[in-house]
């Protein structure tokens, strides 16, 4: 018997990235742990990891090529070779690519966050093609723009100064269930007298732990920030001299914050002037004590019309106290501006022919772009679709349209997967893919910044092949003979960063791949004497590039496209909305398939305030229907006070095969995009909510 421990890192789209230890036994992975000294991982690790293996080996796992034999979408397949499934691949692609290349579309997002088996060489197998362009917007988009247009660049708090804070806002998430480290340090700061605070329109694990909960309505965290900046400036709760040197247009921004009293704030909100005052005062506080504030803002409040506005608003606040001062003060949204990951020579946009002609296809809106016809102002209709690393039929929203154009006969359509998803029963082609444990990649974090390698402990299981080894072999079957597509996986990792860049000072793929970890040379303060990465250096209250780009150039309120104050008629016929935050065992849609999972989870419910359901005679326990105008959902109701009142919550994504009537929430979620950064609008949405049994009479 031949036992090894091999270094690994956590691939999925969680901040965390934690490096891993595997057991692997006789060419058997029989373990997967927490490396014990990698600081921010420190042997630790979540629930859905923790079970690796069990999604290694599972038994439905995708082992060999397939071909549709059924209609699109009832996932009906038979086994081919590698040699048929590329034949037949390379046929139809170069067939759409003579007609015009546009009309070829990747879509893939953080199925896997590693480098190489992420987009490297995919990237380059469509650059050369010429193919369309996919915008990656569904998760980010939109508060990494605000927070860029404010701060510069995606950088904030290191992870491991948080413990040394004494007020934290851990403001549109939930780390207990999806940033388990960064809990873990909050309660240290917990320990050690800090305060925690927590906003969010529903009282999760998270806000259930903290001293107090802040439950606004959804779509209005930009309102209550600017309530703290008046708050901020009126008691003058203000760090004068780093304003004065840090900060761009502070007296523009003076004007409007004095537009946003506490009681225009708390009606706006949903929550009362007293919490308003409260929370400024609480913030500002920390200017006269010269302790540290923190404020961890998620993505879940960037999900809705406004959001990019409403992450610019909060990423306002530390200049105005001071808080960047303190290495466990400021704000963390996403640390992955801090790599100086080399994008060129992984994706070589260079391959691309000249003169070629360009479209971008936004992820967030592909129901309506697979139903689109050729026009002059689209382009070539989308005839062949390559998805990878996603699951858009669970994922996207408006689902309806998204299963209509997925069922295109006309379509024709490339799934790599490790699972037969729900996205998958719509291939024309199926290709198993291999799993973390299988292939070599590299990383980069948003929740820290450790450069991580991961190191293949098992042989691939079956005839699965690592997503880069097959976009190299379907460039040789194309006739693609560009050197880069001969590259190996360890040449493409060694090439992931710019070694010259001073962050990644030291950084050697030979080194790191036994090390599995290294942290990029950072300050422990990132801003702390200003250094902001934006045109003029500081902290911009008052933003020229958003003036150029159509945007208010100082912090402002948009309102939701679906709310009771935005649009009463709407909300006349759909009075309550609707958020999905992610379920604690789910990771968006992956681990849905894993069994001791899913049976934790137990099955789709939807929470809801006690008030609203006896507005509805709807009794806890009892299945429900969820609907709008784009469609409906089944649900078991849970009659709750975790839900506030006028907001329902189903937690998320459940694969739509695994729900009884065949559907998730996103039946229900919009086309519409965010206010920047062109992201979906997942929690601005109206909804209302029947007994079954009222629709079955």
């Amino acid at each position: 018997m031949t036992t090894s421990i091999v270094r690994a890192a956590c691939p999925h789209d969680c901040p965390d990235t934690c490096a891993l230890l595997v057991t692997v036994t006789d060419g058997v992975a029989t373990e997967v742990k927490g490396d014990p000294e990698h600081p921010t991982t420190a042997g630790v690790l979540c629930t859905k990891v923790s079970r690796y293996t069990e999604r290694t080996y599972h038994p439905d796992r995708l082992l060999y090529p397939m071909r549709r034999v059924g209609k699109k979408g009832e996932g009906r397949f038979e086994r081919i070779s590698w040699e048929q499934a590329l034949e037949t691949i390379a046929e139809r692609l170069t067939a759409v690519a003579v007609r015009d290349p546009l009309g070829i579309l990747p879509y893939s997002y953080a199925g896997t966050m590693g480098l190489v088996q992420g987009e490297a060489m995919a990237m380059r197998f469509f650059n050369r093609l010429g193919a369309s362009d996919l915008e990656r917007t569904i998760c980010a988009s939109a508060g990494g723009t605000g927070y860029k247009y404010t701060v510069g660049a995606k950088i904030g708090t290191d992870i491991e100064q948080v413990q040394d804070a004494r007020l934290i806002l851990i403001w549109g998430g939930n780390p207990i269930a999806s940033n388990l480290h960064l809990w873990t340090r909050v309660q240290e700061a917990k320990r050690r007298g800090a305060k925690l605070i927590a906003i969010d329109p529903y009282r999760s694990l998270t806000a259930e732990k903290c001293h107090r909960h802040i439950a606004l309505l959804p779509g209005t965290d930009a309102a209550l920030a600017l309530g703290i900046m008046h708050v901020l400036i009126t008691e003058d709760l203000l760090d004068h001299d780093y304003i004065q040197q840090h900060s761009l247009g502070f007296a523009q921004l003076k004007t409007r914050a004095l537009e946003w009293p506490p009681e225009r704030v708390a009606e706006v909100c949903g929550v009362s002037a007293a919490e308003v005052l409260q929370l400024g005062r609480e913030y500002g506080a920390t200017v006269r004590s010269g302790e540290a504030s923190m404020i961890r803002v998620n993505y879940g409040l960037q999900r809705v019309r406004g959001g990019g506005m409403a992450v610019r608003n909060i990423a306002c606040l530390p200049a105005l106290t001071g808080a960047w001062r303190h290495a466990a003060g400021g704000v963390q949204l996403t640390l992955s501006g801090a790599f100086p990951t080399d994008d060129k020579a992984l994706k070589r946009p260079d391959l691309r022919p000249p003169h070629a002609a360009s479209r971008s296809v936004n992820m967030s809106t592909i129901g309506d772009d697979l139903l689109h016809p050729a026009s002059a102002g689209f382009g070539p209709r989308i005839d062949a679709l390559i998805v990878y690393n996603a699951n858009p039929v669970a994922v996207a929203p408006d689902s309806q349209k998204v299963a209509q154009g997925f069922a295109r006969e006309d379509l024709f359509t490339v799934v790599l997967e490790h699972f037969q998803t729900d996205t998958a029963d719509y291939a024309d082609i199926l290709l198993p893919a291999t799993t973390q444990l299988e292939h070599v990649d590299i990383h980069q974090s948003y929740g820290h910044y450790y450069m991580m390698a991961n190191n293949a402990a098992i042989a691939p299981l079956g005839e699965a092949k690592p997503n880069a080894e097959i976009f190299r072999l379907l460039a040789a079957r194309m006739g693609l003979n560009d050197p880069c597509f001969r590259e190996s996986d360890h040449a493409i990792a060694a090439q992931a960063f710019d070694r010259g860049n001073p962050r990644a000072a030291g950084f050697d793929w030979d080194t790191l791949k036994q090390t599995g970890w290294q942290k990029l040379t950072m300050p422990a303060a990132p801003f702390a004497h200003g250094g902001f990465a934006t045109p003029s250096g500081k902290c911009e209250f008052f933003s020229a590039r958003m003036q150029a780009d159509g945007l208010d150039p100082l912090p402002t309120y948009i309102a939701p496209y679906e709310s009771a104050a935005s649009n009463p008629a709407l909300a006349a016929r759909y009075p309550l909305a609707m958020i999905s935050p992610p379920a604690r065992n789910f990771l968006n849609s992956s681990f849905v398939n894993v069994q001791s999972l899913r049976d934790t989870e137990g099955e789709p419910h939807l929470d809801m305030h006690p008030a609203d359901a006896a507005a509805r005679a709807i009794v806890s326990g009892e299945t429900v229907r969820i609907f709008n105008d784009r469609g409906s959902m089944q649900a078991k109701v849970r009659v709750t006070p975790k839900a506030r009142p006028g907001v329902v919550v189903g937690l998320s994504i459940w694969w739509k095969k695994f729900a009884a009537d065949g559907k998730n929430a996103n039946e229900v979620t919009s086309q519409n995009l965010t206010d920047m950064g062109r992201a979906p609008t997942f929690y601005d949405v109206l909804v209302e909510v029947a007994p079954e049994r009222a629709s079955a009479s």
